[in-house]
């Protein structure tokens, strides 16, 4: 069994508290990017989402810690499968909070890397 790839659907990049209106101001005005500001459903406190093409830029304001979590996530098919496939490979799955439209999780990969999985339903 193999989890089948369709693309990368965003990249999620961590900032200090406290530093949001310097992301905007970086992230909006000078590289112009589209602040995402009417999703349906609020964001976390400290998020700012960008629009880059087809994919997302998040950025979440975190205090620093070891298990950071800046992460890529990929879109997939068949999210209960690739579930089944990494727990039977000893790979703990965090059930994120959820987004509608999406069901998704993560997990950490050996070097303790933030990977999160997505299906679009």
């Amino acid at each position: 069994m193999n989890i089948e790839f369709k693309r990368l659907d965003h990249i999620m990049l961590c900032i200090p508290e406290g530093a949001e209106n310097a992301a905007r101001e970086f992230y909006g005005n000078i590289l112009a990017l589209e602040e995402l500001t009417d999703l349906g459903y609020p964001l976390p406190n400290g998020a700012i989402w960008f629009q880059i093409g087809d994919i997302q830029l998040h950025i979440r304001a975190e205090k620093n810690t070891e298990l950071s979590q800046r992460h890529p996530a990929f879109e997939i098919k068949n999210l209960e499968s690739a579930r089944y496939l990494l727990e039977q490979h000893g790979i703990a799955i965090r059930n994120d909070s959820p987004i509608p439209g999406r069901n998704r999780f993560s997990f950490r990969d050996p070097f303790g890397n933030r990977i999160e999985l997505i299906e679009m339903v």
